[in-house]
């Protein structure tokens, strides 16, 4: 298939503008549940206290292998000042690092929240925040797109998705709904919902792909070690590729 081009090399962080939302044909329906990594199971989820939304500004945007992109998304149960206000610093972070889409675990708050706006430029298009998003379907149609991301710095590669998705959350307010997304929007939503599973854009890509970078992230790895004085908790030396579901869960 051919690659579509890539929006310069910044990652999925953003919120969108004039969005292609349509009821697409060929939509099958997604798995019951988060099958992606074992105990990302909606029933297993933890709801967010208080303290989950607790900060000191400004935002910093975690790289790889930061355990944090890894942990446990709690689910958000209080619509209140508090949300609003990291929404709004998420939005921050994202525009200054030239993002199309964030996700809270990129910024080490481990709740399921997703900003994003295709545009990527502040105060054009429509800023979109997802609260506890899920999939309930997903077309059969794959297509490839050359993604970056903010957790990792001057790495991109081809990676293949589905062209559109059917989606439920709820928004900042607490409010629930359903919207039909297509290309870009489908693209960066899927991104950004794999980061709230634990999963990392790499994991999506085929061997070939994956070998050409696997230097940088052996790079990043390393510079982690040298930042913290710890080892590296992913060796992608020894990575074996797994099968990775869809990954979509329940609401």
């Amino acid at each position: 298939m051919a690659s579509l081009t890539c929006i310069s090399n910044r990652c999925f962080s953003h919120s969108f503008s004039p969005i292609r939302v349509h009821y697409a044909h060929s939509l099958r329906t997604a798995p019951p549940r988060a099958m992606a990594k074992p105990g990302f199971s909606p029933a297993k989820d933890q709801v967010a206290s208080p303290g989950d939304f607790e900060f000191v500004p400004p935002l910093k945007i975690l790289e790889y292998p930061d355990p944090k992109l890894r942990a446990r998304n709690k689910r958000i149960v209080t619509f209140d000042d508090s949300l609003n206000k990291l929404v709004h610093e998420m939005f921050d972070v994202m525009y200054k690092t030239d993002g199309i889409g964030l996700s809270a675990p990129q910024v080490g708050i481990n709740l399921r929240l997703m900003v994003f706006n295709p545009v990527g430029e502040r105060g054009e298009g429509e800023e979109i925040v997802l609260v506890n998003p899920r999939v309930s379907k997903y077309s059969k149609k794959l297509t490839l797109f050359n993604e970056g991301c903010l957790s990792f710095p001057g790495i991109n590669a081809d990676v293949k998705r589905p062209e559109s998705v059917k989606i439920d959350a709820y928004d900042v307010n607490g409010k629930r709904f359903s919207v039909n997304l297509s290309d870009l929007p489908a693209r960066i939503f899927q991104h950004e919902f794999d980061h709230l599973q634990g999963i990392l854009f790499f994991e999506r890509m085929n061997e070939e792909v994956l070998d050409s970078i696997r230097g940088q992230l052996q790079a990043l790895e390393t510079k982690y070690e040298g930042m913290t004085g710890l080892p590296s908790p992913e060796n992608i030396g020894n990575h074996r590729r797994r099968k990775v579901a869809v990954g979509f869960g329940k609401l």
